[in-house]
């Protein structure tokens, strides 16, 4: 196990695990900060879980972070009697924030899968203050820079789907596979930072329910992308760009705010997919300028703007501790 170099800061907010039942099945899920505090509803990426949106809660003392792990990842039971695709995740976050009885006074945040989730969910009627989409997902998969590697990546989870469930199961949870793709999304020339991104991927990226789900979860994700919801998301909404991202290029996310109603784009330099990993401070001072909150560097209303990501740990814990005092 690596140190998280946000493990400091993170270990200032008060953190609770809860589990509730959601349309027949049981989500978990963590609320950091005070219950008094701002509401700020996450939703984390394909195979992923609670943990890694972590990084940008420790830089976000001050609000009460809601945290769910989606339907069959981490520590959520999979849907019953529903697909995992777009329509049966954003049933299923609806339904959660009822559960836990907050359907009105929330911002909500997508990161990469979840920003499509987020936004057909808002799109279907869900009514934050305000949507914040990282590394959001602004362009079909197939024909992005890395449209090639998506292909191989169908064909891998097709195979792994028609093998034996043993040795399906042992190539979806292979750690050299794992390991390449954390390698390749990885931008950081740290090598303590990056030595913590491949441990986190290799820790938490093959916790999954089975096979079926994972795949039903997979096509979801190749085959949607936000353009298809922004003209039907009424909230503002800010989108938090990589200006290096390998899954949507930067182009594509300048293209993709012009759909939205009322929509702003703040891009981070230096950083590709992995904003929430390796540039979570700069992303936590975009969402806090975009909520006014006086610790932001950026007014809300201001236009798009950059970040330059030259984080270190050091900073990070610098960071944290002003915010705190």
């Amino acid at each position: 196990m690596i140190d998280s170099p946000y493990a400091a800061a993170l270990a200032r907010i008060p953190v609770r695990r809860h589990d509730v039942q959601v349309l027949g099945a049981t989500t978990v899920w963590w609320e950091y900060g005070d219950v008094d505090d701002p509401a700020l509803v996450l939703v984390h990426g394909f195979r992923g879980d609670h943990h890694g949106l972590e990084p940008v809660v420790a830089h976000l003392p001050g609000y009460r972070v809601i945290s769910p792990d989606l339907p069959g990842f981490g520590q959520s039971a999979p849907l019953v009697g529903a697909e995992h695709d777009i329509d049966g995740y954003a049933a299923w976050l609806a339904a959660f924030l009822a559960a836990i009885g907050l359907e009105r006074g929330y911002t909500l945040l997508g990161h990469s899968f979840g920003s499509i989730v987020t936004s057909a969910a808002v799109a279907a009627g869900l009514r934050p203050d305000r949507l914040v989409l990282v590394n959001p997902i602004g362009a079909p998969a197939l024909e992005g820079p890395r449209g090639v590697m998506t292909r191989l990546a169908v064909g891998y989870y097709r195979v792994s789907a028609a093998l034996p469930p043993r040795l399906g199961f042992a190539l979806l949870r292979n750690r050299l596979i794992v390991r390449v793709m954390s390698v390749t999304m990885a931008k950081t020339r740290d090598r303590d930072l990056r030595r913590f991104i491949h441990d986190q991927h290799d820790r938490y990226f093959s916790v999954f329910a089975d096979r079926d789900m994972l795949l039903e979860a997979f096509r979801a994700s190749v085959s949607h992308d936000v353009r298809e919801f922004a003209a039907d998301i009424p909230v503002p909404t800010l989108l938090v760009a990589a200006v290096r991202d390998d899954i949507t290029p930067i182009e594509a996310e300048r293209a993709l705010v012009a759909r939205f109603a009322d929509a702003r784009i703040d891009e981070i330099d230096d950083v590709g997919h992995l904003i929430h990993y390796e540039t979570p401070a700069a992303a936590a001072a975009s969402i806090r300028a975009f909520l006014g909150d006086s610790v932001g560097t950026t007014a809300p209303d201001a236009p798009a703007s950059r970040i330059p990501a030259r984080e270190t740990a050091d900073q990070t814990a610098d960071q944290s501790t002003e915010a705190t005092a």
